[in-house]
């Protein structure tokens, strides 16, 4: 699972990094950056199969086009990639709306005698990188549209089991392009993402704060 995650760089290097743009009008609305504890509901940066050379603020978790309200998106913040081309809620979105979602970094808790430990998890050299995503447009019934993302998860490598044991689907540079490409057969495409090794991963200790939602600053990325 990925609950709570970081992007901490700031606009530019975001645009620098993927070669898009923000709409401004978008950053002064929201502005998004930088945030040191993303959590589902908050508005973040997605780069999407439509439009790749712009980067969007979407609602973190997904609100199929079906669905009656937005409480669904409380419960679909991840997508489990097994099986997820008949689920319903996902396989749609699968096949005609992939984007990626930029981090630069994410925590998972660790369960210990005494209690859970959070952990920031980074990619070792890369200090944007970007997670596998799907997203939605669901039309409300008031009027508006809420644009809504969820992350791709799978199954821990054997060297981050310990903290948990899901992960999401982290993607190397070279591989965002080929998850943005409509061509591409998704039993293909899942076939050749498959797993970062855990070589890629490292991780440290990081404040209780992080637990808290309302505890967004720099110290909650500091080592402890």
């Amino acid at each position: 699972m990925c609950g709570r995650s970081s992007l901490t760089k700031t606009e530019k290097e975001l645009e620098e990094r993927f070669r898009a743009t923000f709409y401004s009008d978008d950053l002064e609305r929201y502005n998004p950056l930088p945030n040191f504890n993303v959590a589902p509901t908050h508005m973040h940066p997605v780069i999407t199969q439509e439009e790749p050379r712009v980067i969007h603020l979407y609602r973190w978790g997904l609100i199929p086009s079906w669905a009656k309200d937005t409480k669904i998106g409380s419960k679909l913040i991840n997508a489990r990639i097994e099986g997820i081309e008949e689920k319903p809620s996902f396989r749609s979105a699968f096949q005609k709306r992939r984007c990626i979602v930029p981090f630069d970094g994410y925590y998972e808790w660790q369960k210990t005698p005494e209690g859970k430990i959070p952990y920031r998890i980074q990619l070792r050299d890369t200090e944007i990188f970007t997670i596998a995503g799907l997203y939605e447009h669901w039309k409300d019934p008031k009027g508006g549209i809420i644009h809504s993302f969820t992350l791709i998860t799978h199954e821990a490598d054997a060297s981050i089991s310990h903290l948990h044991d899901r992960q999401p689907m982290v993607l190397l540079p070279e591989q965002e392009a080929l998850w943005l490409d409509a061509n591409i057969p998704t039993k293909d495409l899942i076939h050749e993402l498959g797993h970062i090794p855990g070589s890629h991963f490292t991780w440290y200790r990081v404040s209780d704060r992080v637990n808290k939602v309302s505890e967004n600053d720099a110290g909650l990325i500091e080592a402890v």
